[in-house]
């Protein structure tokens, strides 16, 4: 199934990003097979499925982390792995684990990203962490460790592609909110969104991918070229298995 909004002036483009008959093994065993889709401007999807269902796994085979895979990965139209150092230089990542240095305070994390004192202060209160700027993060609590890693978010001129493992995990309510609306700021702004979670996530024309759809072996696609079934939810994006 092919999703397209094509009322969209953005999913008339070129992707960003396009993946073409995607196949990941962990230990020898398939994970999904015959993933493709394609993440326009403005578009954000949202990648679903069990625990060690390969969430994390995608996510690092698209940053580049991960080079054993079967299928085709494309930035801006330039394959893998010539497209790669292109894409990581519009690329905003955030794994699943904080990657705060603990042994540093916030302001400290994002001045190693570039950010100057006066954007690092105003990142870190549009985070909700005025008045722990200077704080070591090994003092700070599991949200709050998060919510410094989101705060290059907020940073000036953000990258592009944003693509974020589990950004909602160790959040409360009211920093679930205000992540979601810089999300949609983003894609307002033209940006792109990939994200893994498995709480629902409050952003217009989310299109969804559930690894559960795509779970046959490896070499049953490759044997045999029939597309796989699979259902799939969604508006923004072309996302389709097969």
């Amino acid at each position: 199934m092919t999703l397209t909004a094509s009322d969209s002036p953005v999913a008339a483009g070129s992707p960003l990003l396009s993946v073409q008959g995607l196949c990941c093994e962990r230990d020898g065993r398939p994970l999904f097979d015959g993933l493709s889709f394609a993440l326009n401007a403005g578009c954000a999807i949202q990648v679903m499925g069990a625990n060690g269902a390969g969430k994390s796994t995608l996510i690092r085979t698209l940053i580049g982390s991960v080079s054993d895979f079967r299928g085709e990965i494309h930035w801006r139209g330039q394959a893998f792995p010539a497209g790669l150092p292109s894409m990581r230089a519009e690329l905003l990542y955030i794994g699943h684990n904080a990657g705060v240095r603990r042994g540093l305070t916030p302001l400290e994390n994002l001045a190693w990203y570039g950010a100057t004192e006066k954007e690092a202060f105003e990142a870190l209160a549009a985070v909700g962490l005025f008045g722990f700027e200077d704080l070591l993060c090994r003092q700070l609590s599991a949200g709050q460790n998060r919510r410094v890693a989101l705060a290059r978010l907020y940073l000036p001129d953000p990258a592009p592609l944003w693509v974020l493992d589990e950004p909602l995990a160790a959040l409360d309510v009211a920093g679930v909110e205000s992540l979601e609306a810089r999300m949609r700021a983003h894609l307002e702004n033209d940006g792109s969104l990939l994200l893994t979670s498995h709480q629902p996530v409050n952003i217009p024309a989310l299109s969804r991918i559930d690894l559960a759809d795509v779970q046959a072996p490896c070499e049953d696609r490759f044997d045999d070229a029939a597309a796989l079934a699979g259902q799939v939810r969604g508006t923004a994006c072309e996302v389709h298995h097969g």
